[in-house]
């Protein structure tokens, strides 16, 4: 089943996959060569500090490919809906604190709430989906059920 992303997450995983093919693997490479000609291989760090790294990327880079080639990239820019869908930013009300608050809905791969980008399978992001201005969205967390209303649903640019 085909992962939704936006362009932008798009663009930041094929960079990211990038850079590790062509940066970090000649790094660890050169690494492992310079750690080699230390001598005893059986009790150089050097040597283990660097394949241990080799693994860590090339086990990044198979799972990079394997996100991009399940990615199926959602156009956001300009588009309009009456409910929330993937790519909307939706700012909210906590009823009972009166807080506003913003999220964009993303991908999994694009969540960083401290950038208010929120994975449209987190608990939240499941309530918003379908709801409209005005909707009340009740989102249970692990400390108790917590009511917000949709105010506003958007498109910036992801």
């Amino acid at each position: 089943m085909p992962t939704p992303i936006t362009k932008k997450g798009h663009e930041a995983l094929t960079a990211e996959l990038s850079r590790l093919k062509k940066v970090e693997r000649a790094k660890v490479i050169e690494a492992i060569a310079e750690a080699r000609s230390h001598g005893d291989l059986s009790e150089n760090a050097e040597y283990d500090a660097a394949k241990e790294r080799q693994g860590f990327i090339e086990s990044r880079i198979k799972e990079l490919e394997n996100k991009l080639a399940d990615a199926r990239i959602i156009e956001t820019a300009g588009r309009t809906s009456d409910t929330v869908v993937f790519g909307a930013t939706v700012l909210l009300v906590e009823l009972d604190a009166k807080q506003k608050k913003q999220y964009k809905l993303v991908g999994q791969d694009e969540a960083d709430l401290k950038d208010g980008k929120i994975s449209v399978q987190s608990p939240v992001g499941k309530a918003l989906i379908g709801k409209r201005v005005g909707d009340q969205v009740p989102v249970t967390t692990p400390a108790k059920v917590v009511e917000y209303e949709v105010i506003e649903i958007r498109f910036d640019d992801l």
